[in-house]
């Protein structure tokens, strides 16, 4: 049986110093705010992204903050190779792993294929943003829990959702919505990807419950990041809050579950969507 720990300190619960964190999509749009802010709580953090320039300046700007603190990994995360080679370089540099954020995500390289209707989709198209959006989550979980097991006194991996993977988009928003200088929807594929997310969560949470190894979900609903006037007017009519989410908003939610505050939560998917699912 496992047997929790006395509380000293109901704060210092969310004291992350000593943790090591690896994140995947670590320089992304949500992945950096993530980034900083596992730093902040005092873990060491590995940022692995596929684009060197940008986890190079995330590497750097936490280490002018906190010199030390960030690694730095470039890597193709649906590649097992290269996934095994993140695991290597985090344990050779910190010495061991106790957070992974599995948060890496794709569209594929077409973003006209990604955004194409559900009846002309491509299965070329389906597969490339499967292997990001779920193959790596896989690669990336076996990869750390492997090292989690070694390790013999457990960790927290937290795994990136989104409100389209427990429920369904509603489409009327998407009239006259633009994104990335064209008109956008949530395709098939990402909704059953982000579904995916939560049944790897669930099977993993109990497969490694006898380690202390704890899996939740972390489910974001929609986030600004420049879309245009009318889907954010139409998202929020949507939304009990009434708007979209800012980015720092959603980093309390990974910095509780990576923290011994959650160490009773195991399994769960933690829904920052402003109230949409409960409409």
């Amino acid at each position: 049986q496992i047997r929790s720990h006395p509380v000293t300190s109901y704060t210092g619960l969310f004291d992350l110093a000593k943790k090591v964190a690896v994140v995947t999509g670590g320089a992304g749009f949500l992945g950096k705010h993530f980034c900083r802010g596992l730093a902040e709580a005092g873990a060491s953090v590995v940022v692995v992204d596929i684009t060197a320039t940008e986890v190079s300046a995330i590497v750097a700007e936490i280490n002018e903050k906190r010199p030390g603190r960030a690694l730095g990994v470039v890597a193709d995360v649906t590649q097992p190779a290269e996934v095994q080679k993140i695991t290597a370089d985090a344990v050779s540099h910190f010495g061991r792993i106790d957070i992974l954020l599995n948060n890496a995500a794709g569209k594929g390289r077409d973003l006209d294929q990604y955004f194409a209707p559900f009846e002309e989709y491509s299965l070329e198209q389906w597969r490339e943003v499967m292997a990001i959006n779920i193959d790596a989550m896989f690669l990336m979980a076996q990869a750390v829990g492997r090292q989690m097991l070694k390790q013999e006194d457990g960790g927290s991996i937290i795994q990136t959702s989104s409100a389209y993977g427990i429920m369904g988009p509603d489409n009327r928003i998407y009239e006259d919505s633009w994104y990335l200088n064209r008109q956008i929807n949530t395709p098939a594929v990402y909704s059953t990807s982000k579904a995916a997310v939560v049944g790897l969560t669930k099977f993993l949470a109990t497969y490694w419950a006898k380690n202390n190894i704890r899996v939740n979900a972390l489910v974001p609903g929609g986030t600004e990041s420049g879309q245009n006037e009318i889907f954010q007017q139409r998202y929020g009519a949507r939304i009990p809050l009434g708007r979209m989410a800012n980015a720092p908003e959603i980093v309390g939610a990974v910095l509780y579950l990576a923290s011994d505050a959650a160490s009773y939560v195991t399994g769960h998917c933690l829904v920052v969507d402003g109230g949409l699912n409960a409409w």
